[in-house]
């Protein structure tokens, strides 16, 4: 009884060991591949459990939404190393994960994805100066995972995002770009200055300007005002001439030297010739 027992456990022993052989399981998220004798069958596995022989396998791809970061290092296109920190985010499509197996394997990121990032990265940075670099960080970002698109599609792989998070430049080009910038802002300053002091003098010559002509245009109205004046004058002279002229009469004139004289007598009287000739007075007594 005792023997009986021993082989029933014995037997119950293998078939959980032959049946534990004979199970798989594939997580939720992955994609199962079956191999016989290390070769892939013409299937893949969905997410469970699943019967096999003892003598295959199952290796899980996981197809979710994975990120993995990078580090490099690039030249700008004006030989300007740089360090680059970056992630990408990326997932294998379910219906290429047997072919990706059986092309690459399960490092597929470092046998295939790493070393074409790197790659498009550097050529990428390449086409930039390094001032422009970080100012164009997002266009980089879109540029390579574009790129790496085209690159890692045929093998099922899709990049969903590319990620520049930090570019380094070398101590010696920092301290040059903070010096010319320094150097940028000086001379704004001074042409900032400069442009004050010609605005200022430009203004104080427009003003000079502007009070000259005043000036001139207010000695103009005097001069016109005073010529006018003048004239008027003239002319109401003139008139009142005109007319005393005109009234003017021998008659008037004969009557005027009779009021305006004294009584006396002249005592010299003009000859011809321009002599003059005394006149006799015969008021005056011997």
């Amino acid at each position: 009884m005792k023997k009986m027992l021993i082989i029933a456990v014995a037997v119950l022993a293998v078939a959980l060991l032959v049946g534990g052989t004979c199970m798989g399981k594939v997580p939720t998220g992955y994609t199962g591949i079956l191999t016989t004798f290390g070769r892939v069958e013409d299937r893949t596995l969905e997410a469970g459990l699943h019967f096999k022989a003892p003598y295959q396998q199952i290796v899980n791809m996981d197809n979710r939404e994975q990120k993995m970061s990078f580090d490099t290092q690039a030249f700008s296109s004006d030989i300007q190393q740089v360090d680059v920190t970056g992630s990408i985010n990326y997932a294998i499509n379910k219906s290429n994960a047997m072919n990706l197996f059986k092309e690459v394997g399960t490092d597929y990121f470092n046998k295939l994805i790493s070393p074409r990032m790197l790659e498009i990265t550097k050529g990428v940075f390449s086409k930039y100066t390094a001032e422009n670099l970080v100012a164009y960080r997002q266009t980089l970002s879109e540029t390579i995972r574009d790129d790496l698109v085209a690159d890692l599609e045929p093998y099922g792989i899709h990049v969903f995002s590319v990620n520049i998070e930090n570019i380094d430049f070398t101590d010696a080009f920092t301290d040059a770009v903070e010096a010319k910038q320094v150097a940028a802002q000086r001379k704004l300053q001074a042409e900032i200055e400069e442009a004050q002091k010609t605005m200022e003098t430009q203004q104080a010559a427009e003003r000079q300007r502007i009070n000259a002509e005043a000036e001139a245009a207010v000695a103009k109205i005097n001069a016109d005002a005073e010529a006018y004046a003048t004239r008027v004058r003239s002319e109401a002279e003139a008139e009142a001439n005109k007319k005393i002229a005109q009234s003017l009469t021998p008659e008037l004139i004969s009557f005027n030297e009779i009021k305006t004289w004294n009584g006396v007598l002249p005592t010299y009287v003009s000859g011809a010739g321009g002599t003059t000739l005394p006149i006799l007075n015969l008021t005056e007594t011997p």
